[in-house]
């Protein structure tokens, strides 16, 4: 369904296991970056309406996300801590050249953004499958839901600014690099790296 490339190793688990704490404080910055991406769609394209409104609703779930892995933390005796660097994430934002029209950025962005869904939902379902943390296992099954419709969103509206047959090429040639990204990946208790 999600159409990734390259599937991520499920020894990844095995790396998050030993380092829960690094796992949810990376997880919550990736709930904030969510949420600071819609805000910044919102502000980038206010003409587009539906967007506007489900980027809004976006911003809310993604804060309450936030709220949820932090409330983890918390639980566990851990505080937040810094942001660390999502080398996923820059790696992928090398993909698309800089310019174009106002509406390639959108599409672009909007690819960035389900591609990012698509693979935090990967991640998530290997979580709630193979996590010996019951608790854990099934917050992360929840989150895998939740993030399945992103990323559904996302996609969709990439295909409904843009033109559907260069959308599709784009994207298509943009899980062709992730996976590319993804061979020296995983091998670090975050949710995407």
């Amino acid at each position: 369904m999600l159409g990734l490339k390259l599937p991520t190793d499920p020894r990844w688990v095995n790396i998050v296991e030993k380092n829960i704490e690094e796992i949810l404080i990376d997880h919550a910055y990736c709930e904030q970056k969510a949420a600071s991406t819609a805000i910044s769609l919102i502000i980038g394209f206010p003409e587009r309406t539906e967007l506007v409104q489900e980027m809004t609703a976006l911003v809310k779930e993604e804060m309450s996300h936030f709220k949820m892995v932090h409330d983890h933390i918390v639980k566990r005796g851990w505080v937040l801590g810094r942001e660390r660097k999502d080398e996923y994430v820059l790696e992928l934002l090398k993909f698309f050249p800089k310019g174009g029209s106002k509406t390639t950025h959108l599409v672009h962005r909007l690819l960035y953004a389900a591609l990012i869904e698509a693979r935090s939902c990967e991640r998530f379902r290997l979580l709630s499958e193979n996590i010996s943390d019951k608790e854990l296992a099934e917050f992360y099954r929840k989150l895998m839901v939740s993030e399945a419709n992103h990323y559904t969103m996302f996609l969709g509206f990439a295909r409904k600014y843009g033109n559907r047959e260069e959308v599709d090429k784009k994207w298509e040639a943009l899980l062709e690099y992730e996976a590319k990204i993804m061979k020296d990946l995983g091998k670090k208790e975050t949710i995407h790296g």
